[in-house]
């Protein structure tokens, strides 16, 4: 694979082309979750006058019924399966067809292929892993390595998926950064009406007098979802009262419903199902736990910190990057159902703990806002477009990169 050398001189006035390469938009059928949500939110948020910001993905057309083409995202489908050895020829041919100046990558497929498209072309490239997946196989390992002296930058959400991009992907750890996404914060910070609470609450079913505890949530294996269900008895035994809902969907779902059957929980823990709304779902809770495993960084824990929830949440990494124990949260061991309830029952025994931890949770959640992320990477896009190709990607290291650690 020949490189092309030299540096595509910008013409006065010209937008700049950045086009993120992703594997995939979600599970068949699935709607806004993950990499998908953060590209409606992030996407729009660009600098249109400077940056034409476009998305690739490596599989089919999404047809679910929540699509990024309803937010005005160009997006392209390249409808090759996984191990396809055609994919790179086709990546090539519509990044050329685009005019590339930045290829911002998600996913092993995309961060493979599309890190060969940028040695071909001489065009910076930036690794962006968001979850911490403890290892990656050995195929992926060589592809890695050969491919990390064509990476300019790795993003990592959390510190402990930096930890995994620089030991399991190979990234040299000088070239990683983590970089924390974020909420739209005019979404979710702003203060909703009496109306509006009351509107979101009857939405899901819940009565005026009901002590509404729940998560916002995909059902898969790292969110631990089953452990809150398993604290849910302990929790009513104290608070008959207090109801539960779990929003979302996904996999894991009949072994979680069949779970609540086999406690009897009956209707006082209710799966509602996905919900587009998610603002106006976490405005309906009273309190919000996060019961995972492991993490990256959610996003919903941005929100819930935006909005101002008393939050209970796992040690899980990620989380613990974001949140402060007994400040802006209770924090406690994952796997453990009985902490989990212990903490939620301190929280329900105290109203005044839970309005202190919800105040503290708001400001922090000032701090973690899409639109300070989509600056970042503006700022980024410039410096590797002046830099990478002049410099043999040796030039984002001789940068001043410390815009990227900070809150805003």
């Amino acid at each position: 694979m020949t490189r092309v050398e030299g540096r595509r001189p910008m013409a006065e006035g010209r937008r700049l082309n950045v086009v993120h390469v992703c594997d995939h938009l979600g599970w068949e059928g699935s709607r806004m979750h993950g990499v998908k949500r953060l590209f409606a939110w992030m996407i729009p948020r660009f600098d249109r006058a400077r940056f034409n910001v476009s998305l690739i993905s490596l599989r089919r057309k999404d047809l679910s019924a929540d699509t990024l083409e309803e937010f005005g995202i160009d997006v392209s489908y390249l409808a090759r399966h996984k191990f396809d050895p055609g994919t790179y020829a086709a990546l090539l041919k519509m990044i050329e067809s685009k005019r590339a100046d930045v290829l911002h990558l998600h996913g092993y497929g995309a961060t493979t292929f599309g890190r060969m498209c940028a040695w071909k072309l001489g065009v910076p490239a930036i690794l962006h892993e968001h979850a911490n997946h403890t290892d990656t196989p050995w195929f992926q390992k060589v592809a890695d390595r050969i491919l990390a002296p064509y990476t300019d930058l790795a993003i990592a959400v959390s510190k402990s998926t930096a930890e995994f991009t620089t030991r399991a992907r190979l990234m040299p750890e000088e070239r990683t950064k983590v970089v924390y996404l974020g909420a739209p914060l005019d979404e979710f910070a702003r203060v909703r009406s009496v109306e509006e609470v009351a509107a979101a609450r009857q939405a899901l079913g819940i009565a005026p007098d009901v002590t509404a505890i729940g998560t916002i949530t995909r059902l898969m294996p790292s969110k631990g979802n089953q452990f809150l269900v398993n604290a849910a008895p302990a929790i009513l035994a104290r608070y008959p009262s207090v109801r539960f809902f779990i929003v979302g969907e996904g996999e894991l779902q009949p072994a979680l419903e069949a779970q609540a059957r086999g406690l009897g929980l009956g209707d006082r823990l209710v799966f509602t199902g996905f919900t587009r709304d998610v603002a106006a779902a976490l405005s309906a809770l009273d309190l919000v736990v996060f019961p995972s495993l492991w993490e990256g960084t959610p996003l919903t824990l941005f929100e819930a910190l935006a909005m101002g929830k008393p939050i209970v949440a796992t040690d899980a990494d990620g989380l613990l990057d974001v949140l402060t124990d007994g400040h802006d949260a209770l924090v406690v061991p994952k796997g453990d159902a009985g902490a989990l309830a212990g903490a939620v029952c301190r929280l329900l025994d105290d109203p005044r703990r839970r309005q202190e931890l919800a105040a503290e949770a708001r400001r922090t959640g000032a701090r973690y806002g899409i639109d300070a992320f989509v600056r970042k990477m503006e700022r980024l896009y410039n410096l590797l477009h002046e830099g990478s190709r002049r410099t043999r990607r040796a030039g984002i290291l001789q940068e001043d990169l410390s815009f990227l650690d900070t809150d805003r």
